[in-house]
């Protein structure tokens, strides 16, 4: 798997659907993953988006399947359960420093995962002065999620569920042939 991150490009596309493009186009895939947060929109809301921009991709003749990724908050939150995974992200793998990880069932009502998150790392980093200046804790996000080999602790919650089923529709439909 890969992450399409286009705020690196010149020129970063605006709408949606010239996101979805340009991931198509310098991250060709077989299936594409599209984010977007929940945040203050209910999940139904976000999905309705994804889809109509999809729909405007299609009419430029790229289609490809998808899944939509839409957590309540953010998608920092799915990450916010794995004590070592963000250990070893944030270049500290043996650490034991104490880190303050909220409880899975109200990870998705925490105004600012991202926030959280980024502070729980450059705890974990455990460096100081102007090392811990030069942290960047976004760059250790992906890496976050990389180092979590079972996400099923997640499964208590309503939008990986839907993560899980739309993965399994595809499966199904034999689409997605390997198990993801």
């Amino acid at each position: 798997m890969e992450w399409a991150d286009l705020r690196q490009l010149v020129c970063p596309p605006r709408t949606l659907a010239d996101r979805i493009i340009k991931a198509i186009e310098y991250f060709p895939c077989d299936i594409l993953f599209l984010h977007r947060d929940a945040e203050n929109q209910p999940p139904d809301y976000r999905r309705r988006e994804i889809e109509a921009a999809l729909a405007e991709v299609h009419q430029s003749g790229r289609e490809l399947p998808f899944i939509c990724v839409v957590p309540v908050r953010m998608q920092e939150a799915w990450f916010l359960f794995n004590e070592h995974a963000i250990r070893k992200a944030a270049g500290n793998p043996r650490s034991t420093v104490r880190l303050v990880l909220p409880r899975l069932s109200s990870m998705e009502r925490s105004p600012d995962p991202k926030k959280i998150l980024y502070s729980i790392l450059k705890t974990a980093s455990e460096l100081r002065g102007r090392r811990l200046k030069k942290f960047k804790p976004a760059k250790c996000v992906i890496l976050v999620a990389e180092n979590i080999a079972d996400y099923s602790p997640l499964r208590r919650l309503s939008a990986f569920n839907r993560l899980e089923a739309d993965i399994q529709v595809l499966r199904n439909s034999g689409i997605l042939l390997r198990n993801t």
